[in-house]
């Protein structure tokens, strides 16, 4: 077995443009002062990380993994979850999704999908680079809108989308697989891939590809009210990155999983900070580690209720209490009688 590292942080929640949170420098020396030990960077935000110069430039990635280091921590995965989003994009979500993208190639889905397959590309060599093996994602969404079957859905419409889906992100797997990394997508609602069905069909569709993986989050399914702990026994194989965040469910006779248009303060499921929500990281974390999922921990902060800041800094030890440092031998063994295969006969009462 294999211990988890952590505890580890996403920065995309906390950064902005007053001081510690404008900087790779200082929003470091924040979340290492709380405890953590890694680091999830946004790829898009360049206040923290310039995707396109690590892309291009070793000495880049080393002075990145070194501003890192100089506050003890590691980067633990680079993340295209807006660049992915972008790969695959219903014509419903156009304008919404728009600001996601570079400025240039705005109002121009073509263009938009071009320059985010460039981006996820160029992340998968910034991770080769800075000796990472695992990359966090979005799929992105075609049939999504049609998620509840009413109208009736044309006959092979979720068929042709999820073709068209495995079409864009068969080329760019392939890259991965040169760059010896693997892409966790977020199972996520909003993605085409956003539970194990799904997940297998895209999965099917790429031909089983060793480097289409899965970004593990249990407040998705508790939202989706899906069995978690089930779900790591089914996929664990394929569960490459883990993001720590907590939700709560609690339906009522107004309103259930679909939310009524209420905010995330006023829905029957929303996030919690860690801690604050329904989600039983005892049992993650046990099974984690059966598993040997070697990968990192990672706080992803979303809560409806509890200020970031507050949320950050019960997160590390949180996650630190959870993490199992795995043993090395069985707690019986004070009472092994070692091997006697003659033994084991006359037992079995075998001649």
């Amino acid at each position: 077995m294999k211990t988890i590292k952590g505890p580890g942080i996403f920065l995309a929640q906390f950064a902005g443009d007053a001081t510690p949170y404008n900087s790779l420098d200082s929003i470091a020396a924040w979340v290492a002062a709380l405890g953590y030990k890694g680091i999830q960077l946004p790829s898009w935000d360049k206040r923290l990380f310039d995707l396109d110069r690590a892309a291009e430039s070793q000495d880049y990635c080393d002075e990145v993994a070194g501003i890192a280091a100089s506050h003890g921590l590691a980067i633990t995965e680079l993340s295209t979850h807006l660049q992915g989003q972008l790969v695959a994009v219903h014509p419903a979500y156009d304008a919404q999704f728009d600001g996601f993208a570079a400025e240039h190639v705005r109002g121009n889905p073509a263009a938009r999908q071009e320059w985010a397959v460039d981006q996820v590309k160029k992340a998968a060599t910034a991770s080769r680079r800075l000796g990472l093996t695992a990359h966090a994602s979005f799929s992105g969404a075609l049939a999504w809108p049609y998620m509840y079957p009413w109208p009736q859905r044309p006959a092979g419409m979720v068929e042709d989308a999820f073709d068209e889906l495995a079409r864009r992100w068969r080329p760019i797997l392939d890259h991965f697989d040169q760059e010896g990394v693997d892409i966790g997508y977020e199972i996520h609602p909003g993605e085409d891939l956003h539970d194990g069905v799904t997940f297998e069909m895209f999965l099917d569709r790429v031909g089983n590809h060793p480097r289409a993986n899965i970004l593990y989050d249990p407040s998705h399914f508790v939202l989706q009210q899906l069995d978690y702990l089930a779900f790591i026994d089914i996929y664990h194989d394929r569960i490459k990155c883990f993001h720590v965040k907590d939700a709560e469910f609690r339906p009522n006779g107004r309103s259930g999983v679909y939310g009524g248009y209420q905010s995330w303060v006023d829905r029957p499921g929303r996030f919690r900070s860690l801690g604050d929500g329904q989600v039983d990281f005892g049992a993650i974390f046990s099974k984690m580690a059966a598993n040997d999922f070697d990968g990192w921990a990672v706080l992803e902060w979303e809560c409806a209720l509890k200020h970031p800041e507050q949320g950050a800094a019960e997160g590390a030890p949180f996650i630190d209490r959870h993490i199992i440092r795995v043993t090395e031998h069985a707690f019986d063994d004070f009472a092994a009688g070692g091997a006697d295969r003659d033994l084991n006969k006359r037992i079995m009462g075998i001649s």
